[in-house]
């Protein structure tokens, strides 16, 4: 009977613990958008395809709305689903959105330093260090541009090296995308043999498809119950690990070299600037700021960048007609005897049109950064708390059919006009915008451009298999989407 009455006992406290529970999540939600009802501590977990999340949260706006709440494990989310949403959001009320919402996975990599993830004048002071920096050189510059071309050079050398035999492009594309970006945080570009170099890129692709992957979405939700568990994420922090031990020695040998009157690079400023505020109890220039802003940039520089690109001529595989109305306008606007330039692209639409629809097809980030309310916002019809994280679905924009025709559908028409003039469509948003947008996003669209039309000059594409059997659904699809595996060969023209 003692145990009978025990257990009755327990119960009844787990009902009215789950009773109290939902209470709390009701009076949460009492200001905030509609959406599903969520279990106690699950939230609405159950209702979300980790391996497709984004799909499942668009699916779930056709029911709630383009501003709905989703509860990710205990945690309330606001989802922004349309381009109108979106836009509304980051910039009609940009500063109100512009704090770093809340993601375990990027809480655990930066804890809070760096640019992507961290909030306030910390935020604030690393941007904007970064973007002055970067400006100073080359980004935007000519000096940038001839160190792209430079790289360009040597990756057509590489796959001229292969004799037309199939390859997998992913390491191939991945050294030449990270040297330029290594030339400006390190001061130099690497031999594409180098072993640290590749075991540096085999890294950060361990870390985007981690981030990617189930396990990583299941963390993001479950943050304390995964910690204490084993499994793939720890890979993904092994990975993060390796990465931010490379960059550290790297600062470590610039400190060892360093000229207070000659910085030789981003690396260099940064050591410069922790130098001039070393008095400072309250600096944000420190060593671990150093090492999580060049993991910022060095990751952000490469991985979106090289997967694009991957991405991109995969789809030019499976349209060998667009591959070949790219090729004819590269021979008349640009020939065969000297490099592709940034000038270039204003005489060449249809080129600027399939590069702007790649990005738009494979949708690289299709739920975006979370970002947060910095204070209580008046949205729409709705009341966001403040400290609230909210995702501003980019793949919701990149496909909003007020903008896009066919938007499921890769088709460059979507950003020409009747007369085949390039035009810029309001629903490109891959960078994405407002006050968080990527800092990058110049110094992104020239390297598609410039590495896309010189492969495109000197090569064309040929797969081995049929391009029926070609399939562009990506791999994986959580932080960021990945395209499946593939070969293919760099016939010369």
């Amino acid at each position: 009977m003692e145990l009978f009455g025990a257990t009755a006992l327990l119960i009844v406290a787990c009902v009215i613990c789950l009773l109290l529970s939902m209470g709390q999540v009701k009076r949460r939600m009492g200001k905030l958008p509609p959406g599903p009802t969520p279990l106690p501590i699950l939230g609405n977990i159950l209702q979300l395809n980790g391996k497709e999340m984004f799909t499942s949260l668009i699916k779930l706006s056709e029911k709630y709305g383009p501003v709905y709440t989703i509860h990710l494990g205990p945690e309330p989310v606001v989802v922004l689903c349309s381009c109108d949403a979106v836009k509304e959001a980051l910039i009609d009320h940009g500063e109100d959105f512009s704090a770093r919402g809340h993601m375990p996975l990027l809480d655990k990599i930066s804890k809070g330093h760096g640019i992507v993830s961290s909030n306030g004048e910390r935020w604030k002071q690393m941007r904007r260090f970064s973007l002055m920096t970067l400006r100073n050189f080359g980004m935007g510059k000519r000096s940038i541009e001839e160190r792209i071309q430079e790289e360009a050079r040597f990756l057509t050398e590489e796959f001229r090296k292969t004799n037309s035999q199939t390859l997998n492009p992913t390491f191939y594309i991945g050294k030449a995308v990270a040297n330029v970006i290594c030339s400006v945080v390190f001061g130099d570009r690497f031999e594409y043999e180098d072993k640290d170099f590749l075991k540096l890129l085999y890294l950060f692709n361990e870390t985007f498809r981690g981030i990617s992957s189930i396990w990583g979405q299941i963390y993001n939700t479950f943050p304390k119950v995964m910690a204490l568990l084993p499994g793939p994420h720890n890979k993904l922090f092994n990975a993060v690990d390796g990465i931010q031990a490379f960059v550290a020695e790297k600062i470590k040998m610039h400190k060892e070299t360093l000229d207070l009157s000659s910085p030789r690079d981003f690396i260099d400023c940064f050591l410069i600037k922790m130098e001039q505020e070393k008095d400072m109890p309250q600096s944000e220039f420190h060593m671990e700021g150093a090492i999580n802003t060049t993991f910022d940039l060095f990751g952000a520089g490469t991985e979106t960048v090289s997967t694009t690109l991957r991405y991109g001529l995969m789809i030019l595989l499976k349209h060998p007609d667009v591959e070949e109305h790219v090729q004819k306008e590269i021979d008349q606007a640009i020939g065969r005897n000297r490099a592709p330039c940034v000038e270039d692209r204003s005489r060449m639409p249809y080129t600027d049109a399939v590069i702007h629809e790649i990005q738009r097809f494979i949708d690289i980030l299709p739920m975006g950064l979370p970002h947060a309310a910095m204070r209580d916002v008046h949205f729409r019809d709705f009341v966001i708390p403040k400290g609230t994280t909210v995702y501003p679905m980019l793949s919701s924009v990149l496909r909003d059919t007020m903008h896009f025709k066919h938007p499921n559908q890769f088709n460059p028409g979507h950003f020409l006009d009747e007369n085949g003039k390039f035009y810029k469509n309001e629903g490109f948003m891959p960078f994405s915008s407002g006050k968080r947008i990527c800092i990058g996003e110049g110094l992104a669209r020239m390297e598609l451009f410039l590495f896309l039309t010189t492969i495109l000059q000197n090569f064309t594409l040929r797969s081995p298999v049929d391009v029926a059997e070609l399939d562009l659904t990506p791999e994986m699809s959580g932080f960021g989407n990945i395209p499946r595996p593939y070969q293919l060969s760099f016939i010369p023209r």
